[in-house]
């Protein structure tokens, strides 16, 4: 059963944090592009936490994608960390590495903008 992908965006100075919550679908278009496109411009740092989705299909990994390539034309910096295993093989050999780093957990990406 897919769960509806809810988004808390926490934003400090510069940097935003965008902690994803359920699946990551086609569904998903308002929940991360939508809360990407609403922050200020003044943001250059951006965290994106998967560790509370369980699962992302080509779909909703397109949409990661659309958000990294539009925050590489900003520029932002963006980096992604909680996603499981096999999510960060699956990044990885998409190439995303081009367009952020990963990372296991919030301590070590909030140390990647710093």
């Amino acid at each position: 059963m897919v769960t509806q992908t809810k988004t808390k965006v926490e934003v400090d100075r510069d940097i935003a944090v965008l902690r994803f919550e359920g699946d990551i679908t086609s569904h998903s278009e308002e929940a991360v592009l939508g809360k990407y496109k609403a922050l200020d411009p003044g943001v250059k740092k951006i965290l994106l936490d998967f560790s509370k989705v369980p699962y992302l299909n080509s779909s909703g990994i397109a949409l990661v994608i659309q958000l990294l390539m539009a925050a590489s034309k900003v520029p932002q910096k963006v980096v992604c960390f909680g996603l499981s295993a096999h999510f960060v093989k699956v990044f990885t050999m998409l190439g995303l590495a081009k367009y952020t780093t990963l990372h296991t957990d919030e301590g070590a990406a909030r140390s990647a903008v710093a």
